[in-house]
């Protein structure tokens, strides 16, 4: 499957995963300031940050394949993990804090909340379920798709917000019963405090992910060993210094190499070399898009 068509699926993905949040967030607004639920109001603000968050998604698909130009030559592939660690951002400031402050709200109470009506909260609740475990189920299926991988940061979001979503909804519900059975909203109270650790813990496993990405990471030891091991078995080279590489997108990586060849060769055969060495590294790994070779006098490795 090539980069449209897997970027074409994540698309449908986030779109049912928005359509989803939008009509959640909705219900479970309704339901909480009926039944006055800090729970359920820490749900409804949990899903509303997903809804922004997969607006943000959407545009890092959007924007990260737009092709090189003069200002960005190597491309905007971490266009996807600027917009990711947004929705990091969104997750902890909107979902995590207003669910601590709900809690707090909540513990503060003088007032006896009667909680008749929380029947209603448990059906929104009940449904939201169903609906965020339906676009966890589609996402997942999709990571199958891929041979149960994806580097994909919307892909990854999206399956980390659904699946705090679930968790999220249980914890809501839990403490909803709990509060009906014993009358007691501290209850709920923790139940918000639960929902706000976990999007918080949630939002700085995505954001340390993106920064990563960000700020410029290495391809992984086991690929960077094979380039390093085609570079040594190339009869021309003599000894490889330095290999340095980075991620420029899910499917661009920067590769460059400080090496040394044999002795005796002249200049239009170290051109002829470097050419056939740079198509041959792109060729066995065509991720690696952007090659450069600094032939230099190298010291022994």
């Amino acid at each position: 499957m090539n980069r449209k068509q897997s970027d074409g699926k994540t698309r449908v993905t986030v779109l049912i995963a928005l359509a989803a949040n939008l009509v959640i967030a909705a219900a479970k607004a309704v339901g909480g300031l009926l039944t006055g639920s800090p729970a359920l109001l820490s749900e409804a603000a949990h899903s509303v940050a997903d809804s922004m968050n997969e607006v943000f998604l959407l545009a890092s698909l959007r924007r990260s394949r737009r092709p090189a130009d003069e200002r960005h030559p190597f491309g905007y592939g971490k266009e996807r993990y600027f917009w990711a660690l947004l929705a990091a951002v969104g997750i902890f400031v909107m979902g995590g804090c207003f669910s601590f402050f709900q809690g707090v709200e909540a513990l503060n109470s003088t007032e006896r909340e009667a909680p008749g009506g929380y029947g209603i909260g448990l059906v929104v609740l009940g449904v939201a379920l169903i609906a965020e475990g339906s676009s966890l189920v589609r996402a997942l299926t999709q990571v199958r798709g891929t041979k149960g991988k994806t580097r994909d940061p919307a892909l990854r979001t999206v399956i980390a917000e659904d699946a705090t979503a679930v968790l999220g909804v249980l914890l809501a519900m839990a403490g909803m019963v709990l509060h009906l059975v014993t009358g007691n909203i501290a209850w709920e109270a923790c139940a918000s405090f639960a929902i706000g650790l976990l999007l918080v813990y949630i939002a700085y496993r995505l954001g340390a992910e993106a920064r990563g990405q960000l700020v410029g990471e290495a391809i992984d030891p086991e690929l960077r060993g094979r380039i390093r091991s085609m570079l040594d078995s190339q009869p021309e080279i003599d000894n490889v210094d330095t290999l340095l590489t980075m991620k420029l997108g899910l499917d661009s990586t920067l590769v460059a190499a400080r090496i040394d060849l044999v002795p005796g060769l002249d200049s239009e055969s170290v051109e002829l070399v470097s050419v056939r060495i740079k198509e041959s590294v792109s060729r066995t790994w065509p991720e690696a898009d952007h090659v450069f070779l600094d032939i230099t006098e190298a010291p022994p490795g």
